[in-house]
């Protein structure tokens, strides 16, 4: 039997992670997961083949939009095929680029599906056929998540969820994509690109909920014209699928009624993948929705294991789960930490994108809490303007009193890349005034975050509001 001072079971963002700050830290480390190289649900069906797909789609439609400039192209045509190999190319580099990093931190990589036999035993039963037994000290679980499904909407054939959506099977000339938040209105974006005529079926009141209206108004304005249709506050009750299309039953504000398409997009959320790995058979627990109960080390109810990421529960997000990898590894290896970040970011890469992270409008309203928020729209960039993406808006949102930073929401072009500074700030205890004097270069769209904050202040320099 091999032994392991530190077992890391799961390669995803929190699982490389994890095994790579404590190899850098010093530990002896066996990686168990079954590709061929870390990189997890995120980096081979996740977040970046549907960023590198996203890229794709925003280079079509700032082509179609570039004729107002006086430069047009062509309707532009795609090749699947090649589209597909750029994708998949895309994947293979980064993964692979991950492997290096791992053999060059000595890391032992044991390829195969993992299965705890005690809590202090794994059973891997190996790619190549075989199983090896590995005994260990201590242990990082990382089984990240699996895509919600619904029991009427059955994954196979002409109904798909986001792993077999992002393969491009095809470009389906009618597609319903079931669910409106990030990945459904993500993936809705980038087929709607490529040329299907996409409808978002939601079952709340709006798309992407959880995020404040004013931010979200944008992106709904841009999809009505971009999709087919967008039917909100409505059921999919039922669904016949046969060779080649799928009728659905629906249920809304207009009552019952049917529709056909080529293909279904289920993207109803993402769920725990906690079963299948002997998690029982180690003692861990895991509480009423499926999710490893886990303390502020990441430390599980049987101390010498720790879980992160998308298992360990909410934000089940990829650089949440990287961050608790490296907390978890910290205290696998004796040093004081704590896992207490005061925000995480969250970023919807549609088009324009959506940022925030701390404490949102919403949630200030419901907890009562006294805000001061400052909006700043983009209209009033100069940056933005320039590049026609006027459809922006940043806002802070600061404790009332003491001007201190809460919280950020930004909709925008780069939003994503945006929210960092945000983050920073609410991280370190900054006041609206810290961002305010903070001098930003002229003309970029960071400078909204400063003006934003100006605002709290009541003297934005480029917008007058009450």
């Amino acid at each position: 039997m091999a032994e392991s001072e530190l077992l890391v079971l799961g390669a995803g963002p929190g699982g490389y992670a994890a095994a790579f700050h404590a190899a850098d830290l010093g530990l002896s480390v066996t990686l168990v997961d079954d590709a061929v190289n870390p990189g997890g649900v995120c980096l081979y069906r996740g977040c970046i083949p549907s960023k590198a797909l996203l890229h794709v789609a925003a280079l079509v439609n700032e082509a179609g939009a570039s004729a107002e400039t006086g430069v047009a192209f062509a309707p532009p045509k795609v090749d699947l095929d090649t589209l597909r190999g750029w994708k998949d190319g895309v994947v293979r580099k980064l993964t692979g680029g991950l492997g290096t990093l791992s053999g060059a931190r000595k890391i032992t990589h044991v390829q195969g599906r993992g299965t705890f036999t005690g809590p202090t035993s794994l059973s891997v039963e190996r790619a190549e056929g075989g199983t090896e037994e590995i005994s260990f000290r201590q242990a990082i679980v990382a089984p990240g998540s699996l895509p919600s499904t619904l029991p009427f909407l059955p994954i196979g054939g002409r109904i798909m969820d986001s792993t077999a959506a992002l393969d491009l099977p095809d470009v389906p000339k009618a597609l319903l994509v079931v669910g409106g938040g990030y990945i459904g209105a993500e993936l809705a974006t980038v087929y709607a690109a490529l040329g299907s005529k996409v409808t978002i079926v939601e079952v709340t009141g709006g798309l992407l909920p959880g995020c404040d209206r004013d931010l979200v108004r944008p992106v709904e304005a841009r999809l009505k014209g971009a999709l087919e249709e967008i039917l909100l506050d409505t059921r999919v009750t039922g669904a016949e699928a046969s060779a080649k299309k799928v009728k659905v039953a629906f249920d809304g504000p207009k009552g019952a009624k049917e529709a056909s398409y080529d293909r279904v997009l289920v993207a109803v959320g993402r769920k725990p993948q906690t079963s299948g790995f002997g998690l029982e058979k180690a003692g861990v627990k895991l509480d009423d929705h499926g999710f490893i109960v886990v303390d502020a080390q990441r430390r599980t109810n049987v101390p010498h294991i720790f879980a992160i990421g998308d298992a360990a529960g909410q934000p089940m997000l990829a650089h949440k789960a990287s961050h608790e990898g490296r907390v978890a590894a910290e205290a696998a290896a004796g040093r004081h930490v704590a896992y207490e970040p005061a925000a995480i970011p969250a970023v919807v890469f549609t088009d324009p994108e959506i940022a925030w992270a701390g404490l949102t409008e919403t949630e200030a309203k419901a907890k009562g809490i006294e805000v001061a928020v400052s909006r700043f729209p983009w209209a009033a960039s100069g940056r933005a303007v320039a590049i026609g993406r006027t459809d922006g808006l940043t806002k802070v949102i600061a404790e009332k009193g003491s001007g201190r930073v809460l919280g950020w929401g930004i909709t925008g072009a780069g939003a994503g890349e945006l929210i960092a500074e945000g983050v920073l700030a609410i991280e370190m205890g900054a006041v609206a005034e810290d961002v305010a004097l903070t001098v930003h270069p002229h003309p970029t769209l960071s400078e909204t975050l400063m003006e934003a904050a100006q605002g709290i202040l009541g003297h934005a320099t480029h917008y007058y509001g009450r």
